[in-house]
């Protein structure tokens, strides 16, 4: 038997397909038994309605976009999961679409697969992209870059400071050395986080060396193996203290300097971003930057929905960060005053 349509669900139930559409889409016309007669009939039939058409219909296809080119992480573990339940709260659902193509990203965008998008990418959207965009009058939320205008808005951490502020605890402990992990040099925080390490340093007068900014790309095992390197090219050079981009970096820094007998953090500190969940349970526990991602999640979400409503026009939000001191850091002294 082909595929069961809204004129088989009317012969069978013995009605208009009007009736059959009416009481698909819950319109207050029909008396409940009939109602109930339609949508009994339709469920034994296993029948199901053409979104398409409702869909081209109604303009809206009660479904948001997120475009990454990674979910990789517990970053984007706890994101995903907070932008999903925020969508069943208010009846969308949610599609995620990873690609490093910026053609099938603009593609879909522009298409209309969704009712609005939320981005977070490496892949240069430029300002021709959000032009087209804004020409179509795209719903956006973008959580990589600061913008606003009626129709986009953005959700971000406020990297730069929580940068700054993680430098200047560092000084405060007596480091004076203190080297930086980057992520991604393209990528938002990475790079908002390491002007507030070097505006710190410079506000305090501590010099600062292109040696020590290191790149572990927000992975664990690239910034261990950069750390090792590190370590073995400049055995004279160590660092004060490590502040790691992410708390993925923060171990994989910590895990080489185990490696090469530096006790974490009676020979040097290590301060991570994110507060992930394993960061409390870590040997030694991570000092780290507490990052909203949960909030960010619920909010960007939120901004989006009240922009398609129309019940808002976009603007741009930023998140604080809250230092979490632990185990990883510790007031600085020589190895040698050590007993």
């Amino acid at each position: 038997m082909g595929k069961i349509t809204i004129r088989d669900v009317a012969r069978e139930a013995g009605v208009s397909i009007s009736t059959v559409s009416n009481a698909l889409n819950d319109v207050d016309v029909l008396n409940p038994e009939t109602k109930s007669h339609v949508l009994k009939v339709a469920q034994r039939l296993n029948y199901v309605p053409n979104l398409n058409g409702k869909q081209l219909k109604s303009g809206k296809t009660m479904m948001l976009g997120f475009f990454t080119t990674s979910v990789a992480g517990p970053y984007f573990y706890k994101l995903v999961e907070s932008m999903s339940r925020q969508c069943d709260r208010l009846g969308y659902g949610l599609n995620v679409f990873v690609t490093k193509d910026k053609r099938v990203v603009m593609s879909n965008i522009l298409g209309r697969r969704v009712d609005g998008v939320i981005i977070y990418e490496e892949l240069g959207i430029d300002d021709k992209d959000i032009l087209a965009m804004n020409k179509e009058k795209i719903k956006a939320v973008f959580l990589d870059r600061e913008l606003q205008n009626e129709h986009m808005g953005s959700i971000i951490f406020d990297s730069y400071e929580a940068g700054y502020e993680a430098t200047k605890y560092l000084i405060g402990l007596g480091h004076k050395k203190i080297a930086y992990i980057s992520g991604v040099d393209t990528m938002f925080d990475s790079v908002q986080r390491r002007e507030g390490y070097l505006a710190a340093l410079r506000q305090y007068s501590l010099p600062v060396s292109e040696e020590y900014i290191l790149q572990g790309y927000f992975e664990e095992e690239s910034t261990y193996n950069v750390v090792k390197s590190f370590i073995r090219a400049h055995p004279g050079k160590l660092p004060d203290a490590f502040l790691a981009g992410n708390d993925l970096s923060a171990i994989g820094c910590i895990q080489a300097l185990k490696t090469h007998g530096y006790e974490v953090p009676l020979d040097i500190s290590v301060v991570g971003f994110d507060d992930i969940d394993i960061a409390q349970y870590y040997s030694p526990p991570l000092t780290t930057v507490r990052n909203q991602i949960a909030r960010q999640g619920i909010l960007a979400i939120d901004h989006l929905v009240r922009m398609i409503q129309k019940k808002e026009q976009g603007n741009a939000q930023k998140l604080k960060g809250e230092l979490v001191v632990r185990g990883s850091s510790h007031v600085k002294f020589d190895r040698n005053d050590r007993v």
